[in-house]
């Protein structure tokens, strides 16, 4: 499929519409769109009626999918709550194509390494178009090889929360793992044996998907008792299941504080630059993401507020047992929990009325009226490369394949007062810092500095951080400078080399586009 291409802000080639999708907008800066002239236009979805029910449990899977509505060419939604434990997405992809589904979209809030099952199913033709936040595996090489017809669309979280509300991503039939569920739909992500914490995303699909399947494999008693995550007015019909996944797969390797010296080395710095900026004060705000040198800042942290007695005013995002705990100590007076990414947040959120669930439009959704990540303080954010512009690339990898997540990445970035990328300044021999990266995920002009172990660059629209960080006699260094010195150890990669064809798009979170991935040779 030919396109015809335009240049955003960044020089990064887009296309200027896709059919089915219509006219496409450029990236033109971060901002752009948020200076307070920008008309957003939320869609009214029309709503038929259902019939006054008592009991919504359907007989089968195959059952409520038939009772959904379901066609061909419909759009699908799932939440990724249960991460790399997940089965539902499985359960349901195996349903729909034995009962001869074709040319589905696709649109989970994110898929992980236990979804190689869309690969099947793309390959296969039940799955023809893909809307996501993150790709990884089977999935990951399948859209870089080009197996969609159209591109798969990438948007971040708060991204896809404005996507859904204005309708620009319509989602008919959205399939909820319920991790304890009643009979008329009344669900939680905080019981049962398949727990899995917050169901921030689930929330947002169940409020505007045509129509929403409960997937539980805990059927209790009617009502669910005591904290409801999506209330039964929200569902259609609940399908019982023997598992819906494995909540022991829900913590990773990437969300454990890291033991790696590298590593521990960028936190150390990563936490001194926090500390420089004077940022972490009485009622800061604070986020990290889930790798293990973010986590390790968190750490550091910590201890930082304990000595001096500081009590912040909230965390947010994908909250980890590490979180749960500064909240318990009374670091923070409050958790606003999206996405809970270990099995230890799930005590806290079920009994703690200080960590609260939260939907991911109140997250990130740029276009509301004040979602959580513009009033962030601090950010501390992973990468897989950066480049010489502050642009971050958190989806390809250094062979171009598609391996990642946009995540909340770009939307925590936008909105917090100090953004920080801690990456290592090399992996396996390749080096992290690029003239150029391969997929810009998150704009330079929202990062504030990139932190490895060989030292710390700062953005130059921050010469305000630059200041502090010389005070503080951090190693600040030139990022041409700190790009050069990588370079002398590890040499200067050749560059990938990718065809014409276009296989993903990158939407930014206000709607425009601000890259496009190719298919590699």
């Amino acid at each position: 499929m030919n396109f015809n291409l335009v240049k955003n802000s960044l020089g990064r080639l887009v296309p200027a519409n896709i059919p089915g999708m219509g006219d496409l907008a450029p990236y033109n800066g971060a901002y752009a769109r948020l200076d307070g002239s920008f008309t957003w236009m939320p869609k009214a979805y029309p709503r038929r009626v259902p019939a006054p029910s008592t009991n919504k449990v359907a007989p089968s899977l195959r059952a409520a999918i038939e009772r959904s509505g379901l066609e061909d060419g419909m759009t699908i939604s799932f939440h990724h709550h249960l991460r790399n434990g997940d089965a539902v997405v499985g359960l349901v992809l195996e349903e729909l194509e034995r009962m001869g589904f074709r040319n589905l979209t696709l649109a989970p809030s994110s898929l992980g390494d236990s979804h190689d099952c869309a690969a099947e199913a793309i390959k296969k033709g039940v799955v023809t178009r893909l809307n996501t936040s993150g790709v990884r595996g089977e999935v990951g090489k399948a859209i870089t090889n080009g197996l969609l017809e159209t591109p798969a669309i990438i948007r971040s979280h708060g991204g896809r929360a404005r996507a859904i509300e204005e309708g620009s991503l319509r989602i008919d039939v959205a399939f909820l793992a319920a991790p304890a569920c009643d009979r008329l739909g009344n669900m939680t992500g905080s019981a049962g044996p398949t727990a899995c914490g917050s169901m921030g995303y689930a929330i947002h699909d169940a409020r505007y998907a045509g129509h929403v399947v409960a997937v539980t494999d805990n059927l209790v008693g009617y009502p669910l008792t005591p904290r409801i995550s999506i209330p039964q007015y929200l569902v259609d019909q609940v399908a019982v299941v023997d598992s819906i996944g494995d909540p022991s797969k829900i913590a990773t390797g990437a969300t454990r504080i890291t033991r790696d010296p590298v590593q521990l080395r960028i936190a150390e710095l990563g936490f001194k630059l926090i500390e420089a900026s004077g940022l972490i004060a009485p009622n800061c705000s604070f986020q990290t993401g889930g790798g293990g040198p973010s986590l390790a800042v968190a750490k550091y942290v910590k201890e930082y507020m304990k000595g001096r007695g500081i009590v912040g005013s909230y965390c947010i995002g994908g909250i980890t047992g590490y979180m749960a705990d500064m909240l318990k100590d009374g670091l923070f007076r409050s958790l606003f929990d999206v996405q809970s990414f270990d099995m230890a947040v799930t005590d806290s959120i079920a009994n703690n009325p200080y960590h609260m669930e939260a939907d991911v439009s109140w997250y990130a959704n740029p276009f509301n009226k004040g979602c959580l990540v513009n009033d962030l303080d601090v950010v501390v954010l992973a990468a897989l490369d950066v480049d010489v512009d502050f642009n971050v690339d958190v989806l390809t990898g250094h062979d171009g394949i598609l391996r990642g997540a946009s995540g909340g990445h770009c939307d925590t970035a936008a909105g917090a007062k100090l953004s920080i990328i801690t990456v290592p300044s090399m992996r396996n021999g390749v080096p992290s810092i690029r003239h150029q990266v391969q997929t810009v995920v998150t704009p330079g002009e929202t990062v504030d500095a990139i932190v490895t172990e060989r030292g710390i660059a700062i953005n130059p629209l921050r010469q305000d951080l630059l200041a502090k960080a010389r005070e503080a006699r951090l190693p600040v260094k030139d990022i041409g400078q700190l790009k050069a010195e990588i370079e002398k150890t590890t040499g200067v990669p050749d560059e990938v080399e990718f065809s014409d064809k276009i296989v993903g798009l990158v939407e930014y979170r206000d709607g425009t586009f601000i890259d496009s991935i190719r298919r590699v040779e």
